[in-house]
């Protein structure tokens, strides 16, 4: 006769400081698949930045939609690129820059803080 003891596995949820190590680590890896960009995120922004080497302000065209970033070069620009991204939140325009430096475009692409839809009504 065999008695089976069972095995009782506690499997607890990981910390806030494991989570943030493995976005890290998801965030590495990233940038390491995919060496023509990085990005990083905190609560406030997701900033992007964008290897765009022998191409001018001008030859380059971005658009932001909802939590969409679309990037292209103009026509006749000598390098072509295209590339999209979506993000995790919703882009504020407004709050959110772009900048390019010796051929990195380094975006800044800020959250949209919710809006408070609620309305009060006064009683009569």
């Amino acid at each position: 006769m065999f008695l089976a003891t069972p095995i009782i596995r506690h499997v607890s949820r990981p910390d806030a400081a494991l989570q943030r190590f493995m976005q890290a680590a998801t965030n590495a890896a990233v940038q390491q698949l995919n060496g023509d960009f990085s990005f990083s995120s905190n609560e406030e922004a997701t900033i992007l930045s964008v290897d765009v080497p022998g191409l001018r302000r001008d030859q380059l065209q971005l658009r932001l939609e909802d939590n969409m970033v679309y990037l292209q070069s103009v026509e006749d620009a000598p390098r072509q690129v295209r590339r999209s991204w979506e993000l995790p939140h919703e882009i504020d325009v407004a709050a959110s820059s772009a900048k390019l430096d010796l051929g990195v475009l380094t975006l800044t692409l800020a959250r949209k803080k919710p809006v408070d839809k609620a309305v009060t009504l006064n009683i009569e």
